[in-house]
């Protein structure tokens, strides 16, 4: 089985709440008919709109929703049913296939099918900095930097997805994807996201250590980081 990320644009005469109403409703279902398994999609409402300040952009338009599964193959002739299904879902899409890591499985809000998980899900669109080999980086974020953020966050799942080779033409330069769950207050609370609740001296030192490990492996203003709510099927 290879796993699949896909970023997803709605129409321009799609309201956002809509788009995502209507991909909760219909692709999983659709895309399980395709061959896809293990469906995850991230979408933004309401909720995660109030953490609009950690969002962060490269300048170019963000996406709208974001989907992860898994097929037998990623091979492009024998994943045309589920390019058809997202063809017809979206204004456009853009798919990767990455090698997921995860580091903290969600043990403390399960997963339920169909159903909003618990808290929220900050999506990271990491790029490669200018001047840096690959594996370098990659030794930098999946060796070094892991720990940081087990250790200085109140993330109760967090998955790394290595980018293997973008699968479309038009697929943003991410080298990695990064998913991580945090409970719903961390949105607007930073003390609450550096698990350092009624701690200013914890809270700067988590701070400090998160800043000072994701200034070795990332540019300012190259990555994309997106406030969603997680739904599996």
């Amino acid at each position: 089985m290879e796993k699949i990320i896909c970023a997803l644009w709605k129409a321009e005469s799609e309201t956002r709440d809509d788009f995502s109403a209507r991909l909760l409703a219909e692709l999983p279902a659709k895309l399980e008919a395709a061959g896809a398994r293990h469906i995850r999609l991230n979408v933004e409402d309401a909720l995660s709109d109030t953490g609009s300040a950690l969002r962060q952009s490269r300048g170019e338009p963000q996406h709208h929703a974001t989907l992860q599964f898994w097929l037998p193959t990623a091979y492009a002739p024998l994943r045309e049913q589920v390019d058809a299904v997202l063809d017809a879902a979206c204004d456009h899409w853009a798919a990767w296939l990455v090698v997921e890591s995860t580091i903290i499985p969600n043990k403390a809000h399960a997963p339920q099918p169909g159903q909003r998980t618990a808290g929220w899900a900050q999506m990271a669109f990491l790029t490669l900095p200018d001047g840096m080999a690959n594996e370098d980086w990659r030794q930098i974020w999946q060796v070094d930097h892991t720990h940081v953020a087990i250790e200085t966050q109140a993330n109760f799942e967090y998955v790394q997805n290595l980018v293997i080779r973008p699968l479309t033409d038009n697929a943003p330069p991410y080298v990695a994807i990064v998913e991580e769950c945090f409970p719903e207050s961390a949105l607007t609370n930073p003390f609450v996201f550096f698990d350092a609740v009624g701690d200013k001296a914890k809270f700067e030192a988590n701070l400090g250590q998160m800043m000072q490990s994701c200034g070795r492996f990332i540019t300012p203003g190259t990555i994309d980081v997106i406030p969603t709510s997680q739904y599996n099927f």
